[in-house]
């Protein structure tokens, strides 16, 4: 698939990717691109499946908790970019790539989609993916997924809400994305999605305060702090 021309930055994921250090200083190295430059309002992620017949282990060289504990951290700063993030997926979405999907704005798949979450060997993992999927969809509609591993097509995906379109032609649904998210960065994307993700933990009271800075920040004249 060719990449439009007014995507600014980019990261690629593929599901046989195992969890290891470099991994982690990859999407950190693209989030340091992303917060440093000054202009640019989409960073593409596209996540391409495989056909290896492995079940979405989230496997590591090093089983090790400080490196999962990195990669959870990641993936949350990935989530609070100033940019749009938008995910395009391709066949069996699983593992890393099946976490990065759940942390992404607007997500794109092909018809061939077969979302995994990833697994310890012989049952899900217990990692921040099964919040992101509660968070998102609700329990009701997360249980199979996260209790038994459950598979999700294209097609159920998008009606649970998991990704926003299905296409046979992911750069043409790109090329509208990015218009839609042009002026992302100026507008402050990355305040109004934490108002969103803090809502469901939040009371009004709670939530009040974070709000009206919000609205005095998009009040102001453009430019000034």
């Amino acid at each position: 698939m060719a990449i439009h021309q007014e995507i600014d930055f980019t990261l690629e994921i593929h599901s046989a990717e195992i969890l290891e250090a470099s991994t982690v200083q990859s999407i950190a190295e693209t989030c340091d691109r992303v917060e440093d430059a000054r202009t640019g309002d989409v960073l593409l992620v596209h996540l391409r499946g495989d056909d290896s017949g492995d079940a979405g282990r989230l496997r590591s060289r090093h089983h090790d908790i400080h490196l999962v504990n990195k990669w959870e951290r990641v993936l949350h700063r990935l989530e609070r970019l100033p940019v749009a993030t938008v995910a395009v997926a391709t066949g069996e979405c699983r593992g890393l790539a099946a976490e990065i999907l759940l942390a992404t704005d607007y997500r794109v798949a092909t018809p061939d989609l077969l979302l995994r979450l990833p697994s310890s060997g012989v049952a899900p993992w217990p990692g921040m993916a099964l919040f992101r999927l509660a968070t998102q969809i609700g329990f009701r509609q997360a249980r199979q997924p996260a209790l038994f591993g459950a598979a999700t097509t294209a097609e159920k995906a998008l009606a649970l809400g998991l990704i926003d379109e299905i296409t046979d032609d992911p750069a043409e649904a790109l090329g509208a994305a990015v218009k839609n998210f042009q002026g992302a960065r100026a507008g402050d994307i990355s305040v109004r999605r934490r108002l969103l993700m803090d809502a469901t933990g939040s009371t009004f009271e709670d939530a009040l305060g974070s709000h009206l800075a919000a609205c005095d920040r998009a009040l102001r004249p453009a430019g000034q702090v």
